[in-house]
């Protein structure tokens, strides 16, 4: 924020802004002024954002309860606090107030002091936001830094083990260099993964579009999943219409949506059961996967939540979860304009559906 603060006020009648440029004449805010509701609204819609609104209550056409609705309702402006200025008085009239997200009001005729002293209080409370915001950016800016530079000491260390690897070794030392050669892989699957949803988040991840034969997609993530699979004696099926639907998709982002589900089918899969796979074509310009498993399934409260960062299912022994894969899924698919959502296997397990449709 400037150490100037702007300060918008609408109100219906010019006298009703002229009384507070009066009484803040000497306070040195920066005074604007909307003559209506859908006049402010404009304004914030060309991005002249303020610190701080005088709200008139009543005006026609758009009232100042529903203006500071609006506003609160909408994440680009919710943080922009708003004092209402009303001649009601009963306490239902100043719940309703603060019932559509009002911060403060002020009764008419207004008190000079009170004015004041409301207008600094907000404005207080508006620069600590400003300086929280500030400092979580930073801290988010860091941590995207520190990620990105991971991958570095990563391929240092896949390079390191493939070196290792064509000298002569024991059984065991094979053994131990496969499994740091695992581990620098979900090292590098985690760093990238966090790398992504930075971008998807900030509005930064750019989709390389491409004509794709979704079949083929498929099957390409499949087949290195069969090894993985079998080590828990789970088989996977694959049930794909023919022929495959050639789609408009950035391919390295939906086949990691692709390895990210059927990971997780195979990871909370019980031994000896099965994984299918199924791909349709409903439309010419529809795709729907889904992803069957016969694990341990997924509780309904937990299903509403499962695809937010950091929540995990069931908790696995022995089993990495980061609650990092289904988020990366959810932002993927929906920045294709797709969708995606679990449901109960019968008799047991889960089932991920994930459909692509044309505005892609």
């Amino acid at each position: 924020m400037d150490n100037i603060a702007n300060i918008l006020v609408v109100d219906d009648e010019p006298n009703g802004f002229d009384v507070i440029e009066g009484i803040l004449f000497t306070e040195g805010y920066q005074l604007q002024y909307s003559a209506s509701g859908v006049l402010a609204l404009k304004r914030l819609e060309n991005q002249q954002i303020p610190d701080l609104i005088l709200l008139d209550v009543m005006m026609p056409d758009l009232d100042g309860l529903e203006v500071c609705r609006r506003i609160k309702a909408n994440n680009q402006w919710s943080h922009i606090p708003i004092i209402m200025v009303t001649a009601l008085s009963s306490p239902d009239d100043l719940a309703r107030c603060l019932g559509t997200g009002a911060d403060d009001f002020i009764g008419k005729p207004v008190n000079a002091t009170e004015l004041r002293a409301r207008i600094r209080s907000m404005l207080r409370i508006k620069r600590q936001h400003d300086e929280l915001q500030a400092t979580l950016q930073l801290r988010k800016d860091m941590a995207d830094m520190i990620v990105h530079d991971l991958r570095n000491p990563i391929m240092a260390i896949d390079m390191a083990c493939a070196i290792l690897k064509r000298s002569e070794l024991t059984d065991k030392q094979k053994r131990k260099i496969e499994q740091i050669i695992s581990g620098g892989k979900q090292l590098e699957t985690l760093a990238n993964s966090l790398l992504m949803l930075a971008k998807i988040e900030s509005g930064k991840l750019l989709l390389n579009l491409d004509m794709v034969d979704f079949n083929n997609l498929v099957k390409t993530v499949v087949n290195n999943y069969y090894a993985i699979a079998e080590q828990k004696n789970i088989s996977i099926e694959m049930d794909l219409a023919d022929p495959g639907q050639q789609l408009a998709i950035d391919s390295l982002l939906i086949g990691r949506v692709i390895e990210n589900l059927l990971s997780n089918s195979i990871k909370y899969s019980l031994s000896k059961s099965q994984v299918k796979i199924t791909v349709e074509y409903p439309k010419s310009n529809q795709t729907i996967l889904q992803i069957y498993d016969q694990g341990y399934g997924i509780k309904d409260e937990i299903k509403e939540k499962i695809f937010a960062k950091y929540e995990i299912g069931n908790i696995i022994k022995n089993a990495t979860q980061t609650g990092l894969g289904l988020a990366f899924c959810k932002m993927a698919v929906e920045a294709h304009h797709g969708n995606i959502k679990i449901s109960d296997n019968q008799p047991q397990g889960s089932i991920f559906t994930m459909e692509l449709g044309s505005k892609v």
